[in-house]
């Protein structure tokens, strides 16, 4: 497996079954082409850059490749250390940095790391500055600073500012959450999670027991945050004592729940749970991916409010959630934004505004799930050869089913096909020859049914 670039960084593999593609070669470079744009696109900035990273084995490592190259531009450093995402990414505008990298391979397996790359308001870079970044990468037309110009190196720590931002937004109940006396169990996957989330939760006055709690990078089962890696936690509410169970990923911007019978949540619904409670004292619009559940449109629109879809991908969320002044909006993958804090997936965020609406409704969370609309998701690949016109096919489908009356055609990212009581969603995968096909409706075999019948489409016009 080569090297993933992309528009909002690179990622790789250190050493592992699959081979060394994240080496220190690579990181020195894509760091200097970042440099390099950020001296171009803010010349009058601080010249100062916010590091953060999870704790990955690899970590140390990246970091140091990282910070001496950065200096080595000239740039003063601000590292943070062992940080979550949305704490780098309220760092940058905290400390009046000109940019930040957060060094996470979010929930990919241990041996994986990358860099992430953010602009002066702690956001994610644009698709056009992403392709410029990995343009003066491939130029290499670099410049460093000479022996009198080189930066300065700080070290700082923004975890309570972040719990601070956090305890002070206005839909955050502490009053309430603290006289429900919640007990919760968290799995933090042996990552930055186990460090700052247990601040929060003393702040908030929740009792809770750590899983995986030990920042050390050596993480105890897969770390994407789904049900087949968390039969851990659900066996620890299973056994009854708590009311809610928490998991978040290495860099602790994706948030799912356990209820309280030790049955997930689901993953989909962390964002439609958040966005329901904030809708009830705030209502307007809200944004989520194509690939989301339809139960957020819902909400929504009980709520009085409207819903815009947006492409795959946190900065088109965001994008989108500025264009339409989202109230809120995310990912179906547990990842909740909330603009009222910053444009970036925030789990403390999350875990704030669900414990207050848990706790304003008095009720189990269970019993709260059971008020949402019920939706499942299949999802399903559809391998091809390397040479597939991937294109052409996403084409064809869209014509097919852009004639019939009942089915909105959606082709803003890949082809989403809405009917009145499901929808199919077809996206090409930038880095192998497959079409990811994710289906949903009412009941998992109807949604199944249904991606399956699409997927047979494909294979017809092959």
């Amino acid at each position: 497996m080569s090297l993933i670039k992309s528009i909002s960084g690179i990622r790789g593999t250190i050493g592992g079954a699959t081979g060394d593609t994240l080496n220190p070669l690579d990181i020195v470079k894509f760091t200097t082409a970042y440099a390099t744009f950020i001296r171009k696109s803010t010349p009058n900035g601080s010249n100062k850059i916010v590091v953060g990273r999870d704790a990955r084995i690899s970590g140390e490592m990246v970091k140091n490749v990282v910070c001496g190259t950065l200096l080595g531009m000239g740039y003063d450093v601000i590292n943070i250390g062992l940080a979550s995402t949305p704490t780098t990414e309220l760092a940058v505008t905290m400390a009046g940095a000109d940019g930040g990298i957060i060094i996470t391979a979010s929930h990919n397996p241990r041996h994986w790391n990358a860099l992430k790359l953010l602009n002066n308001k702690g956001e994610f870079l644009t698709a056009a500055d992403g392709n410029e970044v990995l343009a003066i990468a491939e130029a290499e037309a670099f410049e460093y600073a000479d022996v009198d110009h080189i930066g300065k190196y700080y070290e700082e720590n923004f975890d309570e500012r972040h719990i601070d931002a956090v305890l002070n937004l206005k839909l955050v109940d502490q009053e309430a959450i603290k006289k429900a006396g919640f007990r919760v169990v968290v799995d933090s996957i042996n990552s930055v999670g186990g460090i700052i989330l247990p601040s929060l939760l003393d702040r908030l006055g929740v009792k809770y027991t750590f899983l995986n709690g030990e920042a050390n990078g050596d993480f105890s089962h897969n770390p994407e945050p789904l049900e087949k890696n968390l039969g851990g936690i659900m066996d620890v509410l299973k056994g009854g004592g708590y009311d809610l169970g928490i998991v978040v990923d290495p860099d602790v911007d994706r948030l799912a729940f356990i209820q309280e019978d030790g049955k997930m949540f689901g993953e989909e619904y962390t964002l439609v749970s958040v966005a329901d409670y904030v809708l009830s004292h705030t209502p307007g619009t809200t944004v989520s991916n194509l690939s989301s559940t339809r139960a957020l449109r819902d909400v929504t629109e009980k709520h009085g409010g409207s819903y815009s879809a947006a492409a795959v991908g946190e900065v088109n969320v965001t994008t989108k959630m500025k264009e339409v002044g989202a109230v809120i909006g995310g990912e179906g993958n547990g990842g909740v934004i909330y603009p009222e804090s910053h444009y970036g997936r925030d789990a403390l965020v999350g875990i704030a505004l669900f414990l207050s609406s848990l706790a304003q409704k008095g009720c189990k969370v269970s019993e709260l799930r059971k008020t949402f609309p019920e939706y499942f998701i299949a999802k399903n690949r559809i391998d091809l050869t390397p040479d597939t016109d991937v294109d052409a096919i996403l084409a064809k489908v869209k014509e097919m089913y852009s004639a019939q009356p009942d089915v909105a055609v959606n082709d803003i990212d890949g082809v989403k096909l809405d009917f009145p009581d499901k929808w199919v969603h077809l996206r090409k995968s930038n880095t192998e020859p497959i079409i990811r096909v994710y289906s949903e409706a009412h009941s998992m075999e109807e949604a199944d049914d249904l991606g399956k019948k699409i997927m047979q489409v494909v294979y017809d016009m092959q």
